[in-house]
């Protein structure tokens, strides 16, 4: 599972793209709100729980970005302001306004943990509605190996999550769209230029998710935050370590992580290319 314990103050990671991505979400809640936000009923007091939690660490760690005063929080860079009573009804509605991440909460159930509500701006070819209540293994159905090798041990860490003991961990794909929004698979707008060596570096971009589970104090809920990367490869031009270090992850991936983890199709090209600055580090 790759889990690290996480430092909570370190929990949320606002960066430099924190108002053009806000400005995105806002943007898909104002033209595709059913699409990003849903909740089942039951699962307001938890909600409330992550928005107070939300709002209290930003205006502790990240006074320059978010502002309580009285009933009204303020995002400060973009002036936008929200009263807190206007969204009793939907409080995970409001935190996904608040911050870059994206928040899905899990309940435990005779079935295992079930996802009963989420802000999903930037998902990654998966679609909110198709897995609104259902538990993590029907959730993970995609992911290659998941039924056999993860099911039973992600149940069970669900099961042990302490309050005080929250982790986070990473995960990538290689993609040919920049988008962050893409909750079904799409190729990019250059999709009729083949992908070569010479443009790799531009053409194709990682996608990193900083991952976050950490168990609600007062509900018990688990809360899981999602805090999505996009950068193209050329970003690595000056970093050979690393891509050498994509380019070994990419040759160990299994037969059937090439296709999930998006590199199948352009592998061969990228290979070339994260080779070619591996070596002129040397």
């Amino acid at each position: 599972m790759g889990l690290m314990a996480l430092d909570l103050d370190e929990w949320i990671e606002p960066d430099e793209h924190f108002i053009a991505e806000l400005a995105e979400k806002g943007r898909l809640f104002a033209e595709r709100h059913a699409a990003v936000v849903l909740a089942l009923a039951g699962s307001e007091p938890a909600q409330q729980e992550v928005l107070g939690l939300l709002i209290e660490h930003m205006i502790r760690l990240h006074p320059h970005l978010l502002r309580l005063d009285g009933d009204t929080v303020r995002v400060v860079p973009s002036g936008a302001s929200y009263r807190l009573e206007d969204w009793t009804a939907a409080p995970l509605d409001l935190a996904g306004r608040l911050a870059q991440e994206d928040f899905c909460l899990m309940a435990p159930g005779e079935a295992g943990y079930t996802l009963q509500a989420a802000s999903l701006c930037f998902p990654s070819r998966w679609q909110l509605a198709e897995k609104m209540g259902r538990p993590m293994a029907a959730i993970h159905g995609p992911v290659p190996g998941f039924g056999d090798k993860l099911a039973h041990p992600v149940d069970r860490f669900f099961e042990y999550l302490h309050v005080d003991r929250p982790v986070w961990r990473v995960n990538w794909s290689v993609n040919d769209d920049p988008a962050l929004f893409q909750p079904i698979r799409r190729r990019g707008p250059d999709a009729g230029t083949p992908i070569t060596p010479g443009n790799a570096g531009e053409r194709l971009f990682t996608r990193c998710e900083r991952q976050t589970l950490r168990r609600l104090p007062s509900t018990g809920w688990i809360l899981f935050t999602i805090k999505t990367y996009v950068d193209p490869l050329s970003c690595l031009a000056d970093q050979p370590e690393a891509a050498a270090g994509l380019a070994a992850a990419v040759r160990d991936l299994p037969a059937g992580n090439r296709g999930y983890k998006n590199v199948a199709s352009y592998e061969a090209a990228m290979l070339t290319y994260l080779d070619q600055l591996a070596l002129a580090g040397e």
